[in-house]
């Protein structure tokens, strides 16, 4: 099934459902803000991306600038800090079996579905 990671006070985002729903198809929305995404879920999904952990982050946010920007991070410190501040994750993504995108722009989410 196809999960759409979603963040509704997102335009990409709702832009993101609105085009997987004009599809008919069904799919499941995680509101990762409301239901936190683990550690190996993240990994997993970074992974079908096939980017590096900071390609994910949203590196302009503020709490990303205040607290992490310019420091030496691993990969799984970087993880952590999404895990931790939800709000640094890119969105949406949308997952589809053993492939995945960042819907950004939402025209993205044509290549998977």
């Amino acid at each position: 099934m196809i999960k759409i990671y979603h963040n509704p006070r997102c335009r990409k985002s709702r832009e993101g459902l609105a085009l997987l729903e004009s599809k008919n198809i069904e799919f499941e929305v995680v509101k990762y803000l409301e239901r936190p995404i683990d550690f190996d879920e993240l990994k997993g999904i970074i992974d079908l991306l096939d980017i590096s952990p900071i390609n994910l982050v949203r590196t302009t946010e503020k709490i990303w600038k205040e607290n992490f920007k310019g420091k030496d991070l691993s990969d799984s410190e970087i993880i952590q800090a999404m895990i931790d501040q939800p709000k640094l994750i890119e969105r949406p993504i949308i997952v589809s079996q053993n492939k995945a995108v960042i819907g950004r722009p939402s025209a993205n989410i044509n290549l998977i579905v």
